[in-house]
């Protein structure tokens, strides 16, 4: 649900009534993660989606049903050999989609207006609601913050909603969102619960050294998957708001000394286009020690080949060399720079998310492959 949680705080503040459909469990080729979610007001007015476009118009109905009722219900949407032409998902992949009615007065209608307002303002927090479980708990939701703190109740048992924020905290300081599982004493409900944790945090790091006007494309590019990116070069001619409007940062330094300074984490990636062995070696030598997500390096095989061996006389190891992606991309013919960034681009997904990066056409290879939790990003990283 926080993926859309810019235009659903306005609908609170404007007092509106909706129904928010959620996906909570996902099976074999599905288009939509956990989290995404798709909202109906009062007035009929749609926002988000849950599956691409396969079941909005049935989800959409759903939504309508529960706003009439008052009902949280939860239902699955897959697809059927015996009539696929029904509404089901037609990619072969099976949903879960959890339906909450946010009605005035209603229980749940003050944490998710708390949530929303959290990822709005952006602010790091989890929301953890009840997917699964007694009909009187469905839907019912905690916001927990960084510090363990929490606002709202399950509707059961003191307990477990201390063990709730535990395990909300647990998944927001990963960045993570996903389902926990609760079982019978822990539920202190008699039955087992499902959870689902929607974590919102910062969004990923993308740091592209080397102020060219391959960088440029790239900064559009990494904007566009949802990157919080910076430009650092050392030569102030060059890093300038002017050639990089669409960077949320430019920084002149030294590009290694500037990486010694700044936060990364497993989310970032490196992306360096300085093509400058006194830039290059020193940058790389720090980058390929550090635990980001990609370390990509721009040039012909010959400089890749020519840098490594420096890399090796400055004390890179084998091990560390190997999580270089060099030349940078993937072999997409690119030739300008905005197909050049393309293939960065294209590299970093794969990446992320264990693809091939080999074409579909004619391949036995899922199209959507398991890969990290995705969270609902928010703010910005000074």
């Amino acid at each position: 649900m926080l993926d859309i949680a810019d235009e659903l705080h306005r609908w609170v503040e404007q007092g509106r009534t909706f129904a928010v459909a959620t996906v909570v469990a996902v099976g074999g080729s599905a288009p939509r993660q956990p989290g995404a979610a798709m909202a109906v007001d009062s007035d009929g007015e749609a926002v988000g989606s849950v599956s691409g476009g396969c079941v909005e118009g049935a989800v959409y109905e759903l939504c309508q049903e529960a706003l009439a009722s008052g009902r949280t219900v939860l239902e699955r949407f897959g697809y059927s050999d015996d009539d696929a032409f029904a509404v089901g998902l037609t990619c072969g992949g099976v949903i879960d989609i959890l339906v909450t009615p946010v009605l005035a007065g209603a229980p749940v209608r003050p944490v998710m207006a708390a949530a929303l307002r959290a990822a709005a303002d952006g602010e790091e927090s989890a929301l953890v609601r009840v997917t699964e479980g007694p009909a009187e708990l469905l839907g019912r939701g905690l916001l927990v913050r960084t510090d363990g703190s929490f606002d709202g109740s399950l509707g059961g048992h003191p307990a477990l909603d201390t063990t709730a924020a535990a395990e909300g905290r647990a998944l927001l300081d990963a960045g993570r969102t996903g389902s926990v599982a609760i079982g019978e004493e822990g539920s202190r409900c008699g039955r087992p619960l499902t959870l689902l944790v929607e974590s919102s945090v910062p969004p990923p790091r993308m740091i592209v050294f080397g102020a060219i006007d391959f960088a440029s494309a790239l900064v559009t590019a990494g904007k566009f998957l949802g990157y919080h990116v910076t430009v650092c070069d050392a030569r102030p001619v060059f890093a300038t708001a002017s050639r990089f409007p669409a960077a949320d940062a430019i920084v002149v330094d030294w590009p290694h000394r500037y990486l010694e300074s700044t936060q990364v984490d497993a989310r970032t990636v490196l992306c360096v286009l300085t093509h400058d062995a006194k830039f290059d070696v020193p940058l790389l030598r720090l980058a390929l020690k550090l635990p980001v997500a990609y370390v990509g390096a721009m040039g012909s095989r010959r400089t890749h080949l020519d840098r490594n061996e420096r890399l090796r006389g400055v004390g890179v190891t084998e091990w560390e060399l190997a999580r270089l992606h060099s030349p940078i991309g993937l072999d997409l013919g690119a030739r300008t720079p905005e197909e050049t960034a393309l293939s960065i681009a294209a590299e970093i997904v794969a990446v992320r998310r264990g693809g091939s990066g080999a074409s579909l056409t004619g391949a036995h290879t899922p199209i959507h492959h398991d890969g990290p939790d995705t969270p609902r990003r928010i703010g910005s990283v000074a």
